[in-house]
C-alpha cells in the first residue's frame, strides 16, 4: 500500500481505490500497475469493478490497453475527465459512460449534527425501504458488502408507520487514507429541511476524524447535491467513467 500511496502523489481517488488495510496491505483482490508516468489501480467490488487511472496520457493509454486485455469488460475505468476522455479516443473498444464529480474534504463540516446518530441494526433494515422506493440504483444500501454503518435522523414516517429513518448516509468502502460516504437519501416528506446536510456532515466528520479525509462520488448533473457538499467544505474534481465494449478485449490489447 505504501508504494501505491507514494505513486499516487496525494491523489485521494487512487488511495481510496487501493482499499488499504490497517496492516498496510492492499484490499482483497486489489492490484496496481505503474508504467513510467501512469498509475492504474484495479479494485474489484460486488457492486462495480473499477480501474482508477491517473498520470501521463500516453503512458496511461499504453497501460490501460494491457490491463483491459487482462481484466476484461467487467471493469469500469475512472479518472480525471480530461484523461478519461482522451483515453476513450486512444484505446480501441473503450466507450464513455458519464461524467461525475469526485468530492473530498479534510476538515470538519461545521454543521449542527446534534439530531443525527448512528443507526441500530433494526433501523438500518427499515432504511432499506427508502432505497426500494426512492433510490433503487444506489450502490450503497443496507446489508451490502463493504457498507459498514449508517448515520441518520429518525422520526415519524408517512404519518402512521411509527418511527423510522427519515434521512440516511453510509460509511461505505472506506479505506486507510480515505473514508468514503455513499447512499445519501432523504424521504420526500422531509426534503428541504436541511436534514440531508446534517446527516452528511455527521458522517463526513466521522470519516475525517478516523481516516484524515473523506470523499464521495456524485453525478455531474446533480447540482443541488454538489452545492450541499460544497457548503460542507468539500472540493470537487470532474471525473469521467468509461467501459470496454463487450467483445473488445482483443482490440484493447492491440492484437
Amino acid at each position: 500500500m505504501g508504494d501505491v500511496a507514494r505513486a499516487a502523489d496525494g491523489d485521494s481517488s487512487v488511495v481510496w481505490a487501493a482499499q488499504g488495510r490497517e496492516d498496510g496491505g492492499l484490499g482483497p483482490g486489489v492490484r496496481a500497475w505503474r508504467h513510467r508516468g501512469a498509475l492504474v489501480v484495479a479494485s474489484p467490488s460486488p457492486q462495480q469493478n473499477r480501474l482508477m487511472v491517473r498520470g501521463d496520457t500516453a503512458d496511461a493509454a499504453a497501460l490501460v490497453r494491457r490491463i483491459l486485455a487482462e481484466v476484461g469488460a467487467s471493469y469500469r475505468l475512472l479518472g480525471e475527465a480530461v484523461l478519461v476522455d482522451e483515453l476513450v479516443r486512444r484505446v480501441p473498444g473503450l466507450v464513455p459512460v458519464h461524467h461525475f464529480c469526485w468530492m473530498e474534504t479534510t476538515s470538519a463540516s461545521g454543521v449542527d449534527t446534534s439530531d443525527v446518530r448512528w443507526l441500530g441494526a433494526r433501523e438500518e433494515k427499515r432504511a432499506a425501504v427508502l432505497f426500494d422506493r426512492f433510490f433503487p440504483d444506489s450502490y450503497a444500501q443496507p446489508g451490502r458488502a463493504g457498507v459498514r454503518r449508517w448515520g441518520g435522523v429518525v422520526g415519524e414516517v408517512d404519518g402512521g408507520d411509527g418511527a423510522g429513518p427519515l434521512v440516511v448516509a453510509a460509511d461505505a468502502w472506506s479505506a486507510q487514507g480515505c473514508g468514503f460516504m455513499g447512499g445519501v437519501i432523504a424521504h420526500p416528506s422531509v426534503r428541504g429541511r436541511g436534514l440531508a446536510r446534517a446527516v452528511s456532515g455527521f458522517v463526513l466528520d466521522a470519516l475525517v476524524r478516523r481516516y484524515g479525509r473523506a470523499a464521495l462520488m456524485v453525478m455531474a448533473g446533480n447540482a443541488p447535491a454538489i452545492a450541499t457538499y460544497e457548503r460542507l467544505g468539500m472540493v470537487k474534481r470532474r471525473f469521467g467513467a468509461a467501459r470496454l465494449q463487450a467483445g473488445s478485449g482483443r482490440a484493447a490489447g492491440g492484437s
